[in-house]
Formats: C-alpha cells, structure tokens, sequence
C-alpha cells in the first residue's frame, strides 16, 4: 500500500533512522581510538553485507539474474567504498559535528550532478535556494575553522567533503544507470558487498594495525555500526520508500546533521561556536528545501 502522506509510524521510524546516521560520527571516532579506520570501515560492509544476503536469502529476493547490472553496480561499490575509507579516516583528524555538517552536503551535490549529468533532472527554484544555503554553510563551517585550527582539522573537513561528493557520484550513477530499475535490496548489497573486501585490502596494505581489542564497548559500537546502521536502518529506509512519499521521506534528513552536532558536543564535549551552529542551521534548512515535498528528492537512493 502507497500512502500520500506520512502518519505516525513514518515519523517516528525516519526520526530514528536520522537519529542512527547522525551519532554514527561520534561512534566511529570514538571507537578509531581503538580499531583504525579502514579496518572499521571494511568490518562494517563486510558484515552488513552478509546481513543483507542473508535477509534477500530469506525474502526470496532474485539476485544473481542478468540484468545488467554488474558494471555499474560495481562502480557503485567503488565509489562507496572509497567515499567511507575518506569518512573514517577524516574521522580521525576533525570532529564529529565538523563531520556531520559538511557529509550531509551531499544532497546538494546530488542536485546539482543529475542537473548536469542526466536528462530531465533539473534544479528547481527552492533547490537552487538550499544549494545556495548550504553552499554558505560549508564557509561558515571552514570560517570558524580558521580561526585556531588544530594540526589536521582542516585536512579533516576536505576529506569530509570529498566524501559527500563521493556519496553524491554513487547516488548520481544508481539514478543515471540500470541500476535504478533493480531492486534497491541488490544495489545496496553491491555497494556493501564491494566496499568490504576493498577497505580490509586497504587497511593490510596501508600498513594500518589489524588488531581488535575484545570489550564490550568496541564489540558494541562494531555491532552497532554493522547491524543498526549499515544493514537494519537501510533496509528500513528501503521499507519506507516502498510505502511513502520519497520527497517527504528525504525532507527529514535535516534532522541527521542536527543529531550528528549534539551527539558530538554531548558525547565528545566538542564546542559549539556561532558559527558551527549557523553553518548547522544553513545547511539543514537547505536540506530540507532541496528536499521538499512536491519535487525530485536529491537523495532518494543512497542513506549512510
């Protein structure tokens, strides 16, 4: 069934999956004091992957027909490979809200790359507006940077747009290809399944230190980033757009930046400055304008 609104049920799963991508920032710096960062990265895909084989296994999804998919869905895999290897490591030099604000630039990227790559996409007014915002959050992100900056943060904040311009590519390839028209289960499971063994790859061959400490705490946070995050929440936002509108759906990515910078000053005591929190009202208000009931969603396909 094909609601045309939201009710309770979709507000309140899409404010815990925002709230899951938001604080997934601060559990990954938190724990790369213990696991490095590709390691990390390669585990999470690694075992989201075989969760959601499992789960299409189960549902009796089709996965190895020919579809034409295998080129491009590969490229998908690189691209979202690549853009969690600058995630995590970024992670390491800059901080979480830093981290939150200037990733989820990434529907922005979207916008602007379908308007010039792929035919019939184009930027509406109240797109052009957000892109605008969020153009002037990411100044105002690097300003208040430069004003005493630590050795690394600002190499930190480029490898955090890099990434969200690497998620906006993936996003852009899945609506410009095949790959739009397979299922969203298979795509998923072609980034996750591609991204795994090429971070493990480029932890042993970065020299990175393969060593995982067995606590309770970094069990947690590999579990939590594998299961909630990288496998339970896609699926769950792949459950929602088969039931709701897209557009509604992606207006309340706002709230994941907005949860990424309080989980940093709550859980890392990391400052909160004018102008980190106009950079946050910039970019989130943009979010939702280029997300906006009525129009094409920026990022329909891919969720982190």
């Amino acid at each position: 069934m094909q609601y045309s609104r939201l009710d309770g049920l979709a507000i309140g799963l899409m404010t815990i999956l925002c709230l899951c991508w938001g604080i997934q920032q601060v559990v990954i710096k938190i724990t790369a004091d213990f696991v490095s960062p590709l390691l990390q990265a390669g585990l999470r895909s690694a075992g989201a992957a075989l969760l959601v084989w499992l789960w299409m296994a189960w549902r009796r999804i089709p996965l190895w027909q020919r579809d034409g998919s295998l080129w491009p869905g590969l490229g998908a895999g690189l691209l979202f490979g690549t853009e969690f290897g600058l995630l995590f490591y970024g992670l390491t030099l800059t901080s979480a809200s830093h981290a939150a604000i200037l990733l989820y630039t990434a529907p922005f990227w979207v916008a602007l790359g379908s308007h010039l790559l792929i035919p019939g996409e184009r930027i509406r007014r109240l797109q052009l507006i957000g892109l605008d915002l969020a153009f002037l959050g990411v100044l105002l992100t690097f300003a208040g940077r430069l004003q005493a900056p630590q050795p690394g943060e600002l190499i930190g904040d480029a490898l955090m747009v890099a990434a969200a311009i690497l998620w906006a590519a993936t996003t852009v390839l899945i609506k410009g290809s095949v790959l739009r028209a397979i299922s969203p289960y298979k795509t998923l499971l072609y980034q996750l399944g591609v991204s795994g063994p090429l971070l493990l790859l480029g932890a042993v061959f970065s020299g990175e230190s393969l060593a995982i400490p067995v606590t309770g705490f970094v069990i947690g946070s590999l579990a939590f980033q594998t299961v909630a995050v990288a496998a339970v929440s896609y699926l769950a936002w792949f459950w929602l757009m088969t039931r709701y509108p897209v557009s509604r759906l992606s207006a309340f990515s706002f709230l994941t930046p907005v949860f990424g910078v309080a989980g940093g000053a709550l859980y890392l005591n990391e400052p909160l400055p004018p102008s980190l929190l106009g950079a946050l009202a910039l970019v989130a208000l943009g979010i939702w304008l280029v997300n906006a009931p009525g129009g094409q969603a920026a990022g329909r396909i891919t969720k982190l």
